[in-house]
């Protein structure tokens, strides 16, 4: 969920909620009792229980995105009975302080008015908390304790470790679960952990961002092989876990229409975007480390992109999806350093008008440094150096203080090689055919064509053939990180990102990250807020004759 959501949103059973915030989907609110809610899933989630340690629970990504969703599955009637959370933190706290703390992350997302508390009382029925810091033996042995007297419960054995933690403590957290022997590593399944002689599996899942360049992830993924199987990990993409993102595989694998044209002959250009209205709020610090690039291209986009580009699967499981994004991944061309302005550009916000109201530049905002030249907007171009892509070229661009919220995938078709016909209504000349996919905040997708425009003749015109989940859906799909969370319980790691493939994810933007650390001397571009980001993004795909699409 949201950190900008509104929590007065009107919300009846499972019809279709507003959407808000500056990253997430849909979600339910109150219902009567966990036993009363059918999943609109028809029964086909079924995790496991297990103790859900959060690490970090009293920070932020607790308080506005794991207790509401954790609210919203057990809406959904499939959060398994007899899962416990634990929450281990540097404050000092007890377990009704934090059942108190967990309390008001719901109360404070969806007002504490709406929410239904028989539903909270059995989420919350017996959270526990450890207090001790991330590179604290002692406190790992507490909660080892802890575990071990939930391990005799409803929890089965089951564990999951979720680092809701600044990246900098994910090393040191993996390490103490090895020291401590609470990684229990292999024990990935149920079939695992009894080969291992323990009650139940083991599972670690890790936010984003994995590294901040190819050196630093291949040294966490190092650091996590020591300790766990790489069946264990868990690397979150929630924008993987979008409705429309997980569409996108059936619309190219269960549609005879859209494979034979998804390559080089048929396909001109694909843009990816990911612009958003929000500046960078209260995140500076963390915004000044990891700029536009590190911060969504590198976790996001680039994901996104092999969805898109990669070859089919053999099946639908997890590895021989993942096997496939390694694959195009792979085969995207190296940007050569001394090329990479020719790839890739940056820029920055300064002051202006975004949704009516007037807004101040990045180096004004709160805890950023006044002469700061970290990009707040980032555009990259990439090539495809195997026989479906050669030639094509993929855009893919994300900024803050943009004109408008929109997360899309373009996939931009060649014209008819001979018009036939009049000139469209209007003029202009003849439109190219666009798949577009809405990944947010209106998911869906909608095929743009041309059409004869009624009367007389044969003019034409351009018409939308559109999909809405949120206007024709009467059951809600699961948010992204009700997704992340399931899936992870379940053991499915489809959706989520391997350590390989987040090195190759790095290995693509390294020059890049080089090129521009090497020159912060130069005068950043700008762009006013309110727009659609700075000319060099222009010139960028201007270059090969193409231009942004403006949603």
């Amino acid at each position: 969920m949201s950190p900008g959501g509104d929590p007065s949103e009107e919300r009846v059973g499972y019809e279709v909620a507003d959407r808000f915030g500056d990253d997430e989907d849909v979600h339910i609110g109150g219902v009567a009792s966990l036993g009363d809610v059918p999943s609109p899933f028809g029964g086909e989630r079924d995790p496991d229980p297990c103790s859900l340690v959060i690490f970090g629970v009293t920070g932020d990504l607790a308080h506005r995105k794991l207790m509401p969703a954790l609210y919203d599955l057990g809406c959904h009637g499939v959060l398994p009975f007899g899962t416990t959370i634990v929450g281990y933190g540097r404050q000092e706290l007890d377990d009704d302080e934090l059942r108190a703390l967990l309390q008001g992350s719901i109360d404070d997302h969806y007002g504490a008015d709406t929410i239904d508390g028989s539903l909270c009382e059995r989420i919350l029925l017996t959270p526990r908390y450890v207090q001790g810091q991330f590179d604290d033996p002692e406190g790992y042995a507490r909660l080892g304790a802890v575990l071990d007297d939930l391990d005799a419960g409803g929890t089965r054995g089951n564990r999951m470790f979720y680092l809701a933690t600044p990246p900098s403590q994910f090393g040191v957290i993996v390490e103490q679960l090895g020291a401590s022997g609470l990684a229990r590593k292999g024990a990935f399944d149920a079939e695992s952990a009894r080969g291992a002689g323990v009650p139940g599996w083991t599972r670690v899942v890790i936010e984003k961002p994995f590294g901040r360049d190819l050196e630093t992830a291949r040294a966490l993924n190092l650091e996590i092989a020591d300790v766990f199987d790489e069946r264990q990990v868990y690397r979150i993409d929630h924008y993987l876990a979008k409705e429309t993102v997980q569409n996108l595989l059936v619309l190219r694998f269960a549609n005879g229409i859209f494979e034979p044209v998804w390559n080089r002959r048929y396909v001109d250009f694909v843009e990816i975007t990911a612009a958003e209205t929000l500046g960078v709020e209260h995140r500076g610090p963390y915004y000044e480390e990891a700029g536009a690039l590190r911060d969504m291209i590198t976790p996001h986009l680039i994901q996104l992109f092999s969805l898109v580009a990669m070859e089919p699967p053999v099946a639908f499981d997890a590895d021989a999806v993942r096997d496939e994004k390694l694959k195009v991944l792979r085969a995207v061309r190296h940007i050569p350093r001394h090329l990479a302005a020719r790839c890739a550009v940056r820029a920055q916000y300064v002051q202006g008008v975004v949704d009516g109201d007037g807004v101040t530049a990045y180096r004004s905002e709160e805890r950023v440094a006044p002469d700061s030249h970290t990009e707040t907007y980032a555009a990259v171009k990439l090539l495809v150096d195997n026989w479906r892509w050669q030639g094509v070229p993929f855009y893919l661009r994300t900024g803050k203080r943009l004109a408008r919220r929109v997360t899309e995938i373009a996939i931009h078709f060649k014209l008819p090689p001979v018009l036939l016909f009049r000139e469209p209504a209007g003029g202009g000349g003849l439109q190219a055919n666009v798949l577009v996919l809405r990944v947010q905040p209106d998911e869906g997708f909608s095929l743009n064509i041309e059409s004869k425009l009624p009367g007389h003749g044969t003019a034409l015109q351009p018409v939308a053939m559109d999909y809405s989940y949120g206007t024709t859906l009467n059951e809600l799909p699961f948010s992204a990180y009700e997704t992340v969370l399931v899936d992870a319980m379940e053991g499915d790691m489809t959706l989520f990102t391997r350590g390989d493939q987040a090195e190759e994810a790095w290995r693509i933007v390294d020059p890049i990250l080089d090129e521009w650390a090497g020159k912060p001397q130069r005068e950043i571009p700008i762009y006013e807020a309110g727009g659609w980001g700075p000319e060099t993004a222009d010139a960028l795909i201007a270059g090969d004759g193409h231009t942004w699409r403006r949603p």
